[in-house]
């Protein structure tokens, strides 16, 4: 597999980059992913269940916990990291079609990445929805809620069932933001793809839509995906490490 120099020769050369990451580019923000050795569902798998939407449907209590974890979520205060930041470089350069990110965070914003050109996937934890009326309110304002002691706070609109504005299993994407992401792997010369563990479907199949279309796959992450076997290079370096490493003068 080549090396961080050749991959960082590839970028420079590319006149287009997409790049789509996962959880593993948060943690060194504080946010710990699901599926790593030190993951939230690795370390408690019932908590896999807040994910899944008939079960937040169907249980109120699933529903009361999953409002103290939004609570207390470590997002509120999360700072971006120099990958997030590397990102934002890769931005400026004039490179970057689109950044496809699964996170919920908002840190690529929050790095200053061009809210126009991220896809987020997954949603967002920094609003709520109603599962009924779809209506949308910020977090924040939710959470003013729970705190004044409404465990479930129904939505103020139609009384329906509130949840944070993120993809949940068995929720269907957004198929707007989900074409765009199809779109611009397709159209890429190079797709990067950061942190992710490439086992969550649709997303994780923007890199074969990629290399069909014949980009280069570059994985950097610290486990193995389904995906490495299609890629052009992998890197195993701590992200916050090799981004900036790989992204300094593109």
């Amino acid at each position: 597999m080549s090396d961080l120099a050749e991959v960082r020769g590839w970028l420079q050369d590319a006149g287009s980059v997409a790049v789509l990451t996962g959880a593993g580019i948060s943690t060194d923000s504080g946010i710990p992913d699901f599926r790593g050795p030190q993951g939230i569902w690795t370390k408690d798998p019932a908590a896999q269940r807040m994910s899944t939407l008939s079960a937040y449907v169907t249980d109120p209590q699933l529903r009361v916990r999953s409002w103290q974890n939004r609570r207390a979520h470590s997002a509120w205060t999360a700072q971006p990291n120099a990958g997030h930041e590397a990102l934002v470089g890769l931005e400026r350069s004039g490179k970057l079609t689109a950044l496809l990110t699964q996170n919920i965070d908002g840190l690529h914003q929050k790095a200053g990445s061009s809210p126009d050109k991220v896809l987020e996937l997954h949603g967002t934890l920094w609003e709520a929805e109603c599962l009924s009326c779809r209506a949308r309110r910020p977090m924040a304002q939710v959470l003013d809620r729970v705190d004044a002691g409404e465990q479930d706070p129904p939505c103020e609109i139609c009384g329906g069932i509130l949840k944070s504005a993120t993809i949940s299993f068995g929720q269907a994407l957004d198929p707007v933001v989900l074409q765009r992401a199809f779109e611009a792997a397709a159209s890429c010369e190079l797709f990067l793809a950061i942190g992710s563990s490439l086992t969550v479907q649709p997303a994780a199949g923007t890199c074969g839509v990629a290399v069909e279309a014949g980009a280069r796959l570059v994985i950097v992450n610290a486990e193995p995906t389904p995906y490495d076997e299609r890629a052009d290079a992998l890197l195993q370096a701590p992200i916050a490490e090799v981004l900036p490493a790989l992204l300094p003068n593109v």
